[in-house]
């Protein structure tokens, strides 16, 4: 999780194939209207993003029901979010890449194919509600290489593996 620009997606198929694991990119399951929404350099509401959430979830569930391990990118700023796609699901962890306001700007300024216009970002974290003191996530410095991300998240994850 973090806000667009984060590196959730570089590190989340990074993690996934390091891993051997299923990896989904959650902006795939975002209702058209949501992508053009943003597009438009439009901010979605809580109301936006319940479908989205919810098709988060039930990406969850199905992996869950086939006893399969995944990685899926996410925003989930808000606690409520987060919620919605943890929920009851003890196993789920969650990473989130922490990452200051300019450095997810440069991030995000370099990029060129992806519907999230930079002018967006601001909206990304006046809506960020950090996951500080929630259970079963790991924060980590979206500045830090890949490799080390990759490395951390990796031993955190076998180490919270439920019993």
């Amino acid at each position: 999780m973090g806000v667009s620009g984060s590196g959730k997606t570089t590190i989340g198929r990074a993690l996934a194939t390091r891993l051997g694991w299923s990896f989904e990119e959650g902006d795939a399951l975002h209702p058209p209207e949501n992508i053009a929404k943003m597009r438009a350099g439009q901010p979605l509401t809580d109301a936006d993003r319940a479908p989205w959430l919810s098709a988060i979830a039930a990406r969850i569930d199905e992996w869950r029901r086939r006893s399969e391990s995944g990685v899926i990118t996410c925003s989930a700023l808000k606690r409520s979010y987060r919620q919605v796609i943890i929920g009851d699901r003890r196993e789920v962890r969650l990473v989130y890449l922490s990452g200051s306001r300019e450095l997810i700007a440069e991030r995000m300024s370099e990029r060129h194919d992806h519907f999230m216009p930079a002018s967006l970002l601001d909206s990304q974290f006046e809506t960020l509600e950090p996951p500080t003191g929630e259970p079963g996530v790991l924060r980590v410095d979206a500045l830090n290489p890949i490799s080390q991300l990759q490395t951390e998240v990796a031993a955190w994850l076998h180490a919270k593996e439920p019993s």
